[in-house]
């Protein structure tokens, strides 16, 4: 076992929010060494960002951005810290954040919290250059409008990352789900649009797993209409499958990991099937295994990203992925993961 796993395995022991933050910490403070080089056929672009490899860190994780020097040596092809908002907020009251063990499950109701947009700047001022950063946005909880958090939020970041996610799916903040409706969604995307004024950093939108086949198309259309660069999907569930064991499972909040996974690929179906080629897919939910990441490449995902899985599996799974993921591209015929991905249509 690497020594990042076994520290993995030993914060798994503590109070899952206090081991979090002592993950953060560590990550901060450790003298990592750089991970090794990329196989070749892991490369791939989205949205004219060149990635060495496909996977991805979800965001959740580095909430305030913190941490990502630790994080650009473990292994990831890029990086998305987040969710951020204009005014710092605690979230909500905790207990917030609950592992489901025996489910390979996390449920949170964290509610958006963090240090703010000032202090987020500041860090995304000084972060790793050899790394591609994403910054997610999300909204208040208790602004007036939403809409124009999201783009207080895209102008003070101008130039400090390499994208911009639109969080407009989290569970965790009344009323944001309703921006995913399509009048809701245009002008929010309308004002988007005309605060990006030329700004070449490519916007992407991350939405819910929980759409219908018919509201992941008009959110394909909006999308392609106000020219967003590429659709993360998806954020965590509302859905308690009957499978659930864990004695967490009737907590309220978005549940991931494992559980998450058939909905997460129908949600990626769905929007593959929309989209047909037209806007690049970032595959999000359940993925835990290299087989698993090549399921979602294979159904039209140009990158995946990782968080509920490395609770369970220490960083090490980094690595594995991307040499089983390489195995597969091969062993197929792929000699990237964009013409595997283009394989779908």
């Amino acid at each position: 076992m690497a020594v990042t796993d076994l520290g993995a395995a030993l914060i798994r022991t503590l109070d899952p929010e206090v081991a979090h933050g002592l993950a953060i910490r560590a990550l901060q403070m450790v003298p990592l060494p750089p991970a090794p080089s990329d196989d070749p056929v892991l490369k791939t672009t989205i949205a004219g960002l060149d990635l060495p490899n496909p996977v991805g860190l979800a965001a959740g994780l580095d909430k305030n951005g913190e941490a990502l020097r630790g994080l650009s040596r473990l292994g990831f092809g890029f990086l998305e810290c987040g969710s951020v908002t204009p005014l710092p907020q605690p979230g909500n009251p905790k207990p917030r954040l609950f592992r489901l063990s025996e489910d390979r499950a996390i449920i949170n109701r964290m509610g958006f919290n963090n240090l703010g947009l000032e202090a987020f700047a500041d860090r995304l001022a000084n972060r790793p250059p050899a790394v591609v950063v994403g910054a997610n946005l999300g909204a208040n909880k208790d602004t007036g409008d939403k809409a124009a958090d999201y783009v207080t939020g895209l102008t003070r970041l101008r130039g400090l990352s390499d994208y911009v996610t639109v969080n407009v799916s989290s569970p965790n903040t009344p009323g944001l789900r309703a921006l995913q409706g399509r009048a809701a969604l245009d002008d929010l995307l309308d004002r988007l649009t005309e605060a990006r004024a030329g700004d070449p950093t490519p916007v992407f939108l991350k939405v819910a797993p929980d759409l219908t086949a018919d509201e992941m198309a008009l959110i394909v259309e909006a999308s392609l209409d106000h020219r967003i660069d590429a659709l993360i999907v998806s954020n965590t569930t509302l859905d308690r499958p009957d499978s659930l064991r864990s004695r967490h499972r009737d907590e309220a909040g978005g549940l991931s990991g494992a559980p998450l996974t058939a909905r997460a690929a129908a949600a990626l179906r769905a929007a593959a099937e929309a989209s047909s080629g037209r806007l690049p897919l970032i595959a999000v939910g359940g993925i835990g295994s290299g087989a698993e990441a090549y399921a979602r490449i294979r159904a039209g995902a140009c990158a995946v990203q990782l968080y509920s899985a490395l609770i369970y599996e220490g960083p090490g799974l980094i690595g594995r992925i991307k040499r089983d993921l390489a195995g597969r591209l091969r062993a197929d015929g792929f000699s990237t993961v964009l013409e595997a991905a283009s394989s779908a249509r």
